[in-house]
């Protein structure tokens, strides 16, 4: 490892994402949300490397050790301060920030920036000893106790009050700080609280929301069960009457929005305009809202680990692509994992290789910065397995290594990829009001609205090489394909937004139990997918089945089954083909239509009333293509090579990851050259098992 010494950083290059962020301060405090510039310089890196750096648990006299293996191995960020709060403030009212001073310091002498923590994941011990009611009260109405994390009263006033003077002390001492690039708020929040006073907020926000029990008991239909409420006071926590469900969702975002909106705020009041504010969400992650949760930040950013297992570059590159959807922009990937975690049911390492390419898998889904968790194992604490690039003992483990060679990689293309993003021609919509009124009754153990919505990603990412996934109310006139996969509440602006779509030109696909509710989570009073939908589609659902065993398909898409989940669909219109049929299943099923479709002027709606194989799924996905006009970023490639496209600036840049075992040759539609080996512009290129190569054209 000595050899790493002796890497030097080419000018040790100063960062801006989407801004010169790190330029010189302004002179005056921002008031205002940051108004972030869209182009870097020439002199800021266009892609980040960096770590979660801790140096509030280890002696100062280790920290210059540590920053020059960091800066040998490339990196030019460390995140810093989210969980040091009772280094911070020792106790109450008591501040020490001399040694967040020095180490922001030492860190800019080696060429890396500083991404601040606000450390109110985890409060201290003081705090929750002497005001017990900022503590969560879990699900099972036992109060949480210190020793953990995340154990904060998200409605707790006290707390915020306590949360939003950390976060204004921070921004007050650093938000001028030529050194820090930005904040990241708390840390991979998640947690609600069952206590009385967050039930008084629900009801209050229920309130506010219906205004009047008579309107609240119409649309949940309390008379179900004896379920009407008289008093506001009545209404109780879930799980129960599905519009309470729904509400209750909406509640703990709207909530965990004005906890987050709490520090922003005291944050961009003194802080310059060039600091971005992000938060690390989780991926998938079902809480809460993340759209809402991302209007106010800067960018989003999420932490990608595998746990048990090994890469699959087409279920990272699904949560990558919701991660950019939840703003239309480029993200970060502020933790890694650093080959293996702690917490999974077998912590395997991944493999050598795998590190190295889940990097590149990032980048060429939009990210433009990506972070390992963590830089040092901790010698005590709840994680002390967890991988890391640097052991207890201050020497590089094997990951370390490539790291190292990624810091070297991204230093030498990113001006390649300087303000390109990936720009796809297909999008699939996602939204968390469905995904939750399917999850609250699933109807079939199997059906995971998630894994569905991954059976039309998958096929259609591996043929495209460029997927969008955003919300039902994102524009959608770039787009020539849009696929709703379980769409299940459907709102009439929805539906009449999707339906312009169609009428302009656009290619609609519906997955089953799209259409199936309103806004609260009642049923429509009419067939799926909805009045609007149906009379464009030319059809609807008649019934629906929870499958105990597939169901053999066949059509236009070749032969198949349907697997946990079946509508049978009926033509209202003879414009509608029927496209696929159900074989002999339950007697109900037998011979009805599977898929339809319609052609409306330029546009067209497609019904898939089931969750349908692989090989079906394959043949939708190329039809869905072909039909739509959408034509793959790069061209056919082996099975096992993933491709990625961002654009820009009048520029074309390819990322390929070979995630197979053996080498593979890619034929090119035009000359191009590999940047990464320097190689001569070629029509064609070999990459070795688990190699990386991006390409430009060769006029580029």
């Amino acid at each position: 490892m000595r050899r790493f010494f002796s890497l030097v950083l080419p000018g040790i290059i100063l960062f801006s994402l989407a801004a010169n962020v790190w330029a010189a301060p302004q002179d005056k405090p921002a008031a205002q949300p940051s108004k972030q510039a869209e182009k870097a310089t020439s002199k800021d890196p266009a892609l980040v490397l960096g770590t979660a750096w801790y140096p509030e648990q280890w002696p100062e006299a280790r920290w210059e050790q540590d920053l020059a293996l960091m800066q040998a191995a490339g990196m030019n960020m460390v995140r810093v301060g989210e969980f040091a709060w009772s280094r911070m403030e020792p106790q109450e009212g008591q501040f020490d920030f001399g040694w967040l001073d020095r180490a922001i310091e030492l860190a800019a002498k080696h060429g890396i920036k500083t991404v601040l923590g606000t450390p109110t994941a985890a409060p201290p011990a003081w705090l929750t000893y002497k005001y017990p009611d900022t503590l969560a009260t879990w699900d099972n109405r036992r109060r949480a106790t210190h020793g953990n994390r995340a154990q904060y009263c998200f409605t707790s006033q006290r707390y915020l009050e306590f949360a939003r003077r950390i976060a204004e002390e921070m921004a007050k001492r650093y938000g001028h700080n030529p050194n820090v690039i930005g904040w990241q708020i708390d840390n991979e929040y998640g947690p609600v609280s069952y206590d009385e006073g967050t039930r008084r907020d629900f009801q209050e926000y229920l309130k506010a929301r219906y205004k009047t029990l008579d309107a609240l008991n119409e649309h949940w239909a309390t008379y179900y069960w004896s379920q009407t409420y008289d008093n506001w006071n009545e209404i109780p926590f879930g799980p129960g009457n599905p519009g309470l469900m729904l509400e209750w969702k909406r509640f703990v975002s709207e909530t965990f929005r004005k906890y987050q909106h709490n520090q922003v705020e005291v944050i961009r009041a003194n802080a310059d305009p060039r600091q971005f504010i992000t938060h690390n969400f989780m991926g998938f992650n079902g809480n809460f809202d993340h759209y809402i949760m991302s209007k106010e930040l800067d960018f989003a950013s999420w932490d990608n680990y595998i746990g048990q297992g090994h890469t699959d570059f087409l279920w990272q590159g699904q949560v990558h692509d919701l991660t950019r959807g939840f703003k239309r922009k480029n993200f970060w990937v502020m933790e890694t994992q650093p080959g293996s975690v702690n917490w999974a049911g077998i912590n395997n390492a991944l493999n050598k290789g795998e590190v190295r390419q889940m990097a590149w898998t990032d980048v060429g889904h939009g990210a433009d910065a990506v972070g390992y968790w963590q830089w040092r194992s901790a010698p005590g604490g709840q994680e002390q397995y967890h991988g890391s690039l640097v052991g207890t003992d201050g020497n590089p483990r094997p990951v370390y290594e490539e790291a190292a060679q990624l810091g070297k990689e991204f230093a030498k293309v990113g001006d390649a990829l300087r303000g390109t993003t990936p720009t796809p021609q297909t999008a699939i919509l996602f939204d968390y009001d469905s995904r939750w009124a399917i999850e609250f009754q699933k109807h079939s153990k199997d059906f995971d609205p998630v894994g569905y919505l991954h059976t039309f990603y998958r096929p259609l990412r591996q043929l495209t090489q460029d997927v969008d996934i955003v919300n039902p109310s994102a524009p959608l006139s770039q787009y020539k394909l849009v696929v709703a996969p379980a769409l299940n509440v459907m709102p009439e602006g929805t539906a009449q937004h999707l339906a312009e779509y169609v009428n302009n030109g656009g290619h609609l696909v519906i997955g089953a139990r799209t259409g199936m509710k309103d806004e609260y989570n009642a049923l429509l009073p009419s067939r799926q997918p909805g009045t609007i939908l149906s009379k464009l589609l030319g059809g609807d659902v008649v019934e629906f089945y929870a499958l105990e065993k597939p169901v053999s398909v066949a059509g236009q898409f070749g032969q198949g089954e349907a697997r946990n989940w079946a509508e049978m669909l009926e033509t209202t219109s003879p414009e509608a083909e029927v496209l696929l049929k159900y074989g002999k299943s339950n007697g109900w099923l037998d011979n009805k239509p599977a898929v339809i479709s319609r052609k409306i002027g330029k546009g067209r709606i497609t019904y898939v009333g089931a969750q349908l194989s692989e090989d079906v799924m394959a043949n939708l996905a190329q039809w869905m293509m072909d039909d739509s006009g959408v034509k793959p970023a790069l061209g056919p490639v082996p099975n096992g090579v993933e491709v990625s496209r961002r654009a820009g600036e009048g520029k074309e840049v390819f990322i390929l990851v070979n995630s197979t075992v053996t080498p593979q040759t890619i034929v090119l539609p035009r000359p191009m050259r590999e940047l990464l080996k320097d190689a001569a512009a070629a029509t064609s290129l070999t990459l070795a098992a688990g190699d990386v190569g991006v390409l430009v054209s060769a006029v580029n």
